[in-house]
């Protein structure tokens, strides 16, 4: 019988013993890498940056374009990065960082120059299949570099046992792009920035619940992006597509969250839950709160994310989630299907592009590869 006729249960583990051991977001966690704050700097006005962003964000964007991060936005978020490290560590946790570097530094390809941007979100350009290390093609120029920062702890874990693969480097062509992009007005079709001349996609548009992944097709992610992952896992695995309503789709862990085998948590206003993957059928959907509202003009009008950042949260283990502190809505929804909420300070963090599980790749969990459908 095939992998994808099984039933619910444990198969064939081809990670066990390696020290890279990740295939899901929820078995208990053992080792992660954390981002960076060092050296972050603002890309370049280009459609993949501006045409993400909250339209307060939008307005203020010009003024910070290829500059380094103003310290006035780095010590908050720095105060918090740290206070989470400290959470991590004292949970047992390896935590490994990537190098610091300088990305207000200018690069280019024969075709486009850019600077970079930062090392804040790990989860975005590197997925963690089993024992598998597979850097992200991204789309965004800004980041064509950025995997360089994570390249000694790459090596170690290729050194102690585990695969690693690049997809295909894309070109990042000026006809890749839209740029006259414009989300599109309500209840129009969804708009992206990107078409279908390469593969290209973020590593943070893919969920991972064993053998079965889900994927929202985004400004960085495209189809053939999805298709290559497709064909490069084989059909040990299978790969649902979560559609998304957003104006500006960009990585699903804003949009579509498992949370422990049976459970997961979705946006109401990006996700109509009777439009999920059938496969989901007898999953508990979890539908997650209007965001509590949250004071103050660095957060208002300088994050780089939606309100909905209310959702990136960290399963420490398939009871314990680590969740901002001032999201007591969300915590009282989680508390209610069993889950033990762990509160932080961490809105700062939102003018570098996300939150707890944005911050974070785990690259070791306590688990074995198992079929949950």
């Amino acid at each position: 019988m095939s992998i994808s006729e099984t039933t619910t249960g444990a198969v064939a583990d081809p990670a066990a013993g390696c020290v890279v051991h990740s295939w899901n977001e929820w078995d208990p966690l053992e080792e992660v890498v954390v981002g960076r704050l060092e050296g972050a700097a603002a890309p370049p006005a280009h459609v993949t940056m501006v045409g993400n962003l909250p339209a307060g964000a939008a307005r203020l964007y010009p003024l910070l374009a290829g500059r380094r991060y103003p310290q006035l936005l780095v010590r908050p978020a720095q105060r918090e990065l740290e206070g989470f490290v400290r959470l991590l560590e004292g949970e047992g946790i390896t935590v490994r960082r990537p190098e610091a570097m300088d990305f207000a530094r200018r690069f280019a390809s024969p075709r486009w120059r850019s600077n970079g941007f930062c090392t804040a979100s790990p989860r975005d350009g590197i997925l963690i299949v089993g024992d598998e290390i597979i850097e992200a093609p991204m789309a965004w120029r800004s980041r064509y570099f950025e995997v360089h920062a994570y390249r000694a702890l790459l090596k170690d874990y290729w050194t102690r046992g585990a695969r690693w693969v690049s997809a295909p480097k894309p070109e990042l062509r000026d006809e890749l792009y839209d740029a006259a992009f414009a989300p599109a007005p309500p209840g129009a079709p969804v708009r992206y920035i990107t078409n279908e001349l390469e593969p290209v996609f973020d590593a943070a548009d893919f969920a991972r619940c064993g053998t079965d992944l889900f994927v929202t097709r985004s400004n960085a992610t495209n189809r053939a992006g999805i298709e290559w992952l497709r064909r490069h896992l084989g059909p040990r695995f299978r790969i649902h597509e979560v559609r998304s309503r957003c104006p500006q789709p960009l990585h699903i862990d804003t949009t579509f969250v498992p949370l422990a085998p049976g459970k997961v948590l979705v946006n109401p206003e990006y996700v109509d839950p009777a439009d999920l993957p059938p496969i989901l059928r007898g999953w508990d959907v979890l539908v997650a709160p209007e965001p509590d509202s949250i004071r103050g003009w660095r957060n208002l009008h300088l994050s780089m994310v939606s309100k909905w950042i209310s959702m990136n949260v960290l399963m420490l283990d398939p009871q314990r989630v680590v969740v901002e502190q001032s999201q007591t809505s969300m915590m009282r929804l989680l508390e209610r299907h069993g889950f033990t909420p762990v509160p932080l300070p961490f809105m700062h963090y939102k003018p570098f592009g996300g939150s707890f599980h944005c911050a974070t790749l785990d690259v070791r969990r306590r688990g074995t590869l198992e079929t949950y459908f």
